[in-house]
């Protein structure tokens, strides 16, 4: 199992460093520094002294292993835009992001494999082939029309819920805002939730749903009910145990993806989290901050796949043996 999540490790590393790669282009060849720093009218020799400061003058590798140095210790240099240190701003937008994603993650999970094992169970019922039939508007409307339709019934029409922006938050611990102690908190982020956990509500049901359907046909849950067993002991502890391997699967590629996803509706509803930095960051060119993203969306998939490999060999039995 140690040569197992090592190797993983390894794999990690070398997708960090592609990455890091890409994003090394961006810092090198999407825009000019020294412009951006001194403007049109600076004259050579100031041009000049500014790119032996910054090291343009080196070589690509030197530069290259400079900068992954650098982004090793979460040093990305300082915004274009606000002249801040980048690990700053994406430090001050991430609670916000984080709280986001959570709280989506959660409702995904509970309404995905809830409304997947009822689904798998009770297939022929009027309740779940309503659940199916509505669980096709995640798949088939882009998250802006959702959180928009949100917005203009919950917010426009009947006045229930904050249209945008992230109120009641308080300092805890430090330099960490939390908007989840407070109910005007609560109120500004049920919205931007539920609008960025749909797709992936209904990404879990479907899957649940298929996976219950399998294993309730195999042999060992037909011989379980022969020995007498109740159906709420086949269908919890012998049905859905056996379902978790590939349900662990896509709710870790949801994690990642709910990051990744978070940048449209950050922008819908104006939540200042690190998605909605990287908008503004795109539309003045601003590199450190965009590489900066690019490389923590792709820490957090890594960070997420290397969870799910090791959660795969300490729940199933099969795995852990061929990984030994």
């Amino acid at each position: 199992m140690l040569w197992f999540i090592s190797r993983r490790v390894v794999q990690s590393v070398f997708v960090m460093l592609i990455v890091s790669a890409v994003a090394f282009a961006l810092f090198t060849y999407v825009g000019n520094p020294v412009n951006q720093m001194v403007g049109q009218d600076a004259t050579m020799e100031r041009r000049a002294e500014i790119k032996e400061a910054l090291g343009l003058n080196d070589s690509i590798w030197v530069q290259y292993s400079r900068f992954v140095a650098r982004a090793a210790q979460g040093e990305f240099g300082l915004s274009l835009r606000s002249r801040i240190s980048v690990s700053e701003l994406i430090a001050d937008r991430l609670p916000a992001t984080l709280e986001l994603v959570f709280v989506s993650a959660v409702i995904s999970l509970i309404l995905g494999i809830g409304a997947g094992i009822y689904t798998g169970i009770k297939r022929n019922s009027f309740l779940s082939r309503t659940i199916l039939s509505s669980s096709l508007v995640g798949v088939s409307l882009p998250t802006f029309i959702i959180g928009i339709a949100l917005i203009y019934l919950f917010a426009v029409q009947l006045r229930w819920l904050p249209s945008s922006g992230r109120a009641g938050t308080v300092p805890v611990i430090g330099v960490w805002e939390t908007s989840l102690v407070t109910l005007e908190g609560w109120r500004s982020i049920i919205l931007p939730a539920i609008t960025l956990s749909l797709f992936q509500t209904t990404m879990i049901l479907r899957l649940v749903r298929a996976e219950m359907l399998e294993v309730m046909q195999t042999d060992y849950i037909k011989f379980a009910r022969a020995r007498g067993l109740t159906e709420r002991a086949i269908n919890f502890t012998h049905a859905l145990k056996n379902t978790l391997v590939p349900v662990i699967t896509i709710i870790g590629i949801n994690i990642g993806g709910l990051i990744g996803y978070s940048i449209i509706t950050e922008t819908v509803f104006q939540w200042p989290g690190t998605g909605l930095l990287f908008i503004q960051a795109v539309e003045f060119a601003d590199v450190p901050v965009m590489a900066a993203y690019l490389c923590f969306v792709a820490l957090v998939f890594v960070l997420v796949n290397l969870i799910v490999d090791i959660l795969y060999v300490v729940i199933d039995p099969r795995i852990r043996v061929g990984a030994s």
